[in-house]
């Protein structure tokens, strides 16, 4: 039997004090590093176990951040300086001086251990080829177009060819620039198409923090071969108890997607990461169950926050997780009633 609002996280956690001080430390040796990262990866797998989640990563404990992490291990980057990217963050902003190419798997050796230390369904998060592309200077393609499809065909597709000979069966392409231009929908649809083609594992796609409310996403969703859309609802979002339109206003758009004929499953943020107030469960459980009748199908949504939670301290992350996990369990025993 199904279980209705099944419970996941985006990715990124904030990585323990302690882990940072190791890493950073000129005299620790690589082997030491390496066995502390292993400790924060584990530490974050049972944390998010005991928490309830039914979907679960490592918090992406071993990455640098979800752009230089991956360039590190592109051929054709160079990094170029660091730039300010949200919330007062900043990452290093690569340069693309040739023909851009993969030279291995980057995550390989991180899923193999958290497959190895979980029993849980796990959700691998990749950047997406429009993402690396948005978010760089290129000095070698003609076109952003030909730029992101050499991304998508040169190092996405064999990264999750790669995942998947592992074992993974659930891969998140992270597009947090997807709708930042909508103008170029279309690459972007093309692009993640591209990515995935010949894949044989469950595709989720993750964006974030659009600038036009999905409306130019909406009409794409159809057309792009992903199982699963993972969006932020509640940083539009009221507070207020309820499952009417005015209370769930950060939710509106479940309907436009529905009216331009997407079927599958939404991910459906209902925690917001930019700020340290903990949403309650039954305000979580009000957000699902809106969710579920504007999409007409309880079966079709899933349950994450809005987005990575690096940016809240780590207390305050897991708060929000364990609300948004007794949220969903509110919202089945409604569903049951």
């Amino acid at each position: 039997m199904h279980k209705y609002f099944p419970t996941q996280e985006i990715g990124s956690l904030k990585k323990p004090s302690w882990l940072l001080s190791v890493v950073k430390n000129p005299d620790i040796s690589k082997e030491d590093k390496s066995r502390a990262r292993n400790d924060a990866a584990l530490l974050n797998i049972k944390m998010l176990e005991d928490l309830g989640l039914d979907v679960i990563y490592d918090g992406e404990v071993r990455r640098v951040e979800m752009y230089e992490e991956p360039v590190r291990y592109i051929k054709g980057f160079e990094f170029a300086g660091r730039v300010r990217s949200w919330d007062n963050k900043y990452y290093n902003k690569a340069r693309i001086t040739g023909e851009i190419s993969y030279k291995q798997n980057f995550h390989g050796e991180e899923f193999k251990f958290i497959k190895e230390n979980t029993k849980h369904d796990i959700k691998v998060p990749v950047t997406g080829a429009y993402t690396l592309a948005d978010w760089s200077y290129d000095e070698h393609y003609k076109s952003k177009e030909e730029l992101v499809l050499a991304l998508a065909k040169n190092v996405l597709r064999p990264l999750i060819k790669d995942l998947v000979k592992l074992g993974a069966k659930i891969i998140q392409i992270d597009e947090p620039a997807a709708t930042s231009h909508p103008s170029e929908m279309d690459i972007f649809r093309q692009s993640v198409n591209e990515s995935v083609k010949g894949i044989n594992a469950k595709v989720v796609v993750h964006a974030c923090f659009s600038g036009n409310d999905y409306e130019s996403l909406a009409p794409q969703m159809p057309e792009i071969k992903a199982q699963q859309y993972t969006l932020e609802f509640a940083n539009r979002d009221s507070w207020d108890l309820g499952v009417n339109d005015k209370e769930r206003k950060g939710y509106h758009v479940l309907k436009l997607f529905k009216e331009y004929g997407y079927k599958g499953e939404i991910g459906i943020g209902v925690t917001d990461v930019h700020v340290d107030r903990i949403e309650t469960p039954k305000l979580v459980r009000d957000r699902i169950l809106y969710s579920a009748k504007a999409l007409g199908d309880p079966a079709k949504v899933y349950v994450n926050p809005d987005c990575g939670l690096r940016t809240r301290s780590r207390t305050v992350a897991f708060e929000k997780i364990k609300a948004m996990v007794e949220g969903a369990e509110l919202a089945r025993q409604t569903m049951n009633n």
